[in-house]
């Protein structure tokens, strides 16, 4: 009879443990994944290789050398390519991510960046080592143009209206502007010293520009391409973001342990908030609601209100020195089912539920991961 009884508890803790298992794949799998449907990570590690985890799954299912220093990852809108830049190499790579197909695109020394067109047809990037801006062709996956820039251009970013291309010159100190179509150079505005990123408006008419070496943040009218003014930051910023209808701009600084806002419409600086020991990076939402700062030092995830400036909850524990953070797929006006984290100091990919803000697990991805791109074919 004990015996009995021993494999009914035995069964009766099997099944319980598939059901939670299926539970559990259930709620980070989106509905519109079907039997034939991937969704795929791709996370660039310090060999010169992307690793592939399987969101579906959460494991590493292959490793792809593609080139070193690969400085900028993303995703392209419409076709089924995970688009890169080798900084060592000298070139933009395309994977094709049906067949693992690599694709490279001599672009000239030193790369930094890419942006695309909205229609996807062309990508822009910057040969910084010998001061080009250069367009290429997404279709025939060609360069199709050149133009001389200021000195060292590290990012090129295409206005939202698609008529300019506003580029960073770090060395020069200035923020150039090109026209869309001929690349030719327009106007160049002295700005910040050593800039690296700028952020555009969704109205085209302002751009904003930091150094990860100054606690100033430019303003510039790209109308009349003049320098508005010059912000005073509480430390040395390390990422901005933009909030999508163009209203508020949030700056991460570990420096000031929190985040600063700033009001694009008066250019002024607004409340400030603090997080933690270090914030170095953040994403938002889609429906702009929260967003969730990582803490490099503490190795957490701090989620916070955007429109109550407060922290939600509890900080998530992930792995050792998160950086770069992509959502999962999931279907318009949907709640990302996953927030996925490079942690760079643990060589992990962190999982977290959106839904009750928790870790779901830690995917070893290889030696010292730094970029991520997400795409669903």
């Amino acid at each position: 009879m004990a015996r009995a009884r021993n494999l009914r508890l035995y069964f009766a803790l099997t099944i319980l443990l598939i059901s939670a298992t299926v539970i559990l794949l259930r709620e980070h799998r989106p509905s519109f994944l079907g039997p034939n449907l991937h969704m795929d990570a791709y996370v660039s590690t310090a060999d010169g290789s992307l690793t592939v985890i399987d969101l579906a799954r959460l494991q590493a299912i292959e490793r792809i050398p593609v080139g070193p220093t690969i400085s900028d990852l993303r995703e392209h809108s419409t076709r089924d390519e995970i688009w890169g830049v080798s900084t060592a190499g000298g070139y933009v790579f395309v994977l094709d991510t049906p067949t693992d197909h690599i694709n490279r695109i001599s672009v000239g020394p030193a790369p930094y960046s890419l942006d695309f067109s909205p229609d996807g047809n062309r990508v822009y990037t910057t040969a910084s080592g010998s001061d080009q801006l250069v367009a290429v062709d997404t279709v025939s996956r060609q360069v199709y143009g050149r133009a001389h820039t200021n000195p060292e251009p590290v990012q090129a970013r295409l206005t939202p209206d698609g008529k300019n291309i506003v580029v960073v010159n770090r060395r020069a100190g200035m923020l150039s502007i090109h026209d869309t179509r001929t690349l030719q150079l327009l106007n160049s505005i002295p700005i910040i010293p050593q800039p690296d990123e700028v952020a555009i408006t969704p109205d085209s008419a302002l751009a904003f520009a930091i150094s990860r070496t100054q606690n100033r943040l430019s303003v510039v009218d790209l109308a009349r391409a003049v320098l508005l003014t010059d912000l005073e930051l509480a430390g040395t910023p390390t990422q901005m973001l933009l909030k999508p209808d163009g209203g508020e701009l949030y700056v991460i600084s570990p420096d000031a342990h929190g985040l600063q806002a700033v009001n694009t419409w008066t250019h002024e600086m607004g409340d400030s908030m603090l997080l933690g020991s270090a914030p170095a990076s953040a994403i938002i939402t889609p429906d702009e609601s929260e967003m969730y700062v990582a803490d490099r030092v503490a190795a957490r995830i701090i989620p916070v209100d955007i429109y109550n400036r407060r922290i939600l909850g509890r900080p998530i524990t992930v792995g050792a020195n998160p950086s770069h953070m992509r959502f999962s797929p999931t279907e318009p006006g949907a709640k990302p089912p996953m927030l996925l984290i490079v942690d760079e100091g643990s060589d992990d990919l962190a999982v977290v539920r959106t839904r009750t803000d928790s870790l779901l697990t830690l995917i070893p991805v290889g030696p010292h991961p730094q970029r991520i791109a997400v795409k669903t074919f």
